[in-house]
């Protein structure tokens, strides 16, 4: 316990970069990060912060950055301290794709022994609310890893895009599956088929995307949007959360019975008698995640 609270305390060191800075940084004793910068938060720290920083790169994500990115979100998951992730690159590239060099030379026998990619899911098993803060190209794995996030924030300049046909392929990481969920099966084929990109304004109205802000101030606002989260219990966002997403894996019937034990369940916590008191009382909740 000790050696981990040594490792989270770590994350609040100030790291401020700009695209085209140093990269390395030390996120926590012990753990040299080459391709990401983490921190936490918030006026109490509530909120963790992760930054690809391949910037020469377009943040293309190569395996050392995903396996970083793993690191980073396990330590937040396990910080008692914070209540929501929020995840955002450079102001030219969130992430331009995965890393073509790194896989040019892959063969099937590689990628079906190895399942190649599959630890790129992990951040979709992150059980507290995770917001993808995306400035400039958000393209094939780029663009995968945002929708894995909860809620997406663009900037003005944001744009999307599932290119891997113009290389030969398709998407790997749930492209065809989320984005055909997010947006409908006519616009998701357009992309899909063509490689061509959506703006940030196109994305907003199709559903992929819930706000629009200007470049310098998305990731505040994705700050603000994540201590505002991190204020309610974190027990019962992470049920919301669960509920949400079965609806896309669920029949409505299937989902609605979800619903309701989840909804039961929030009875058995310290958190439901809490905030039901504090409104009944008029005054504000104090949460203690129990």
């Amino acid at each position: 316990m000790a050696a981990l609270r040594a490792l989270l305390s770590c994350v609040r060191a100030p790291l401020l970069l700009r695209p085209g800075w140093p990269a390395p940084r030390l996120f926590a004793s012990g753990t040299n990060f080459e391709y990401i910068i983490a921190e936490k938060k918030g006026k109490n720290s509530t909120v963790g912060l992760i930054r690809l920083n391949r910037p020469k790169a377009l943040n293309a994500l190569c395996n050392g950055l995903i396996v970083e990115l793993n690191q980073a979100l396990e330590a937040f998951e396990k910080d008692p301290a914070v209540g929501a992730i929020v995840l955002t690159g450079g102001e030219k590239a969130f992430a331009a794709g995965a890393d073509i060099k790194e896989m040019q030379n892959h063969t099937f026998q590689d990628c079906y022994s190895s399942k190649f990619l599959s630890h790129w899911d992990q951040l979709t098993r992150v059980k507290k609310p995770v917001i993808a803060a995306v400035n400039g190209y958000a393209l094939g794995g780029g663009c995968e890893l945002a929708m894995m996030c909860d809620i997406i924030y663009a900037g003005e300049k944001a744009q999307f895009g599932q290119p891997e046909i113009l290389i030969g392929t398709i998407p790997g990481a749930g492209g065809t599956q989320r984005l055909t969920r997010a947006v409908g099966k006519s616009l998701a084929m357009e992309m899909i088929l063509t490689g061509d990109r959506i703006s940030a304004q196109d994305a907003k109205q199709a559903g992929l995307v819930s706000k629009i802000f200007p470049v310098e101030t998305l990731v505040e606002e994705a700050i603000q949007c994540a201590e505002k989260i991190a204020s309610n219990s974190k027990i019962v966002a992470a049920m919301a959360k669960e509920s949400v997403n079965a609806a896309f894996e669920m029949t409505l019937t299937e989902g609605n019975k979800l619903e309701k034990k989840l909804f039961y369940s929030t009875f058995a916590t310290e958190d439901r008698k809490e905030g039901m008191a504090a409104f009944v009382e008029k005054r504000k909740a104090t949460f203690r995640d129990q």
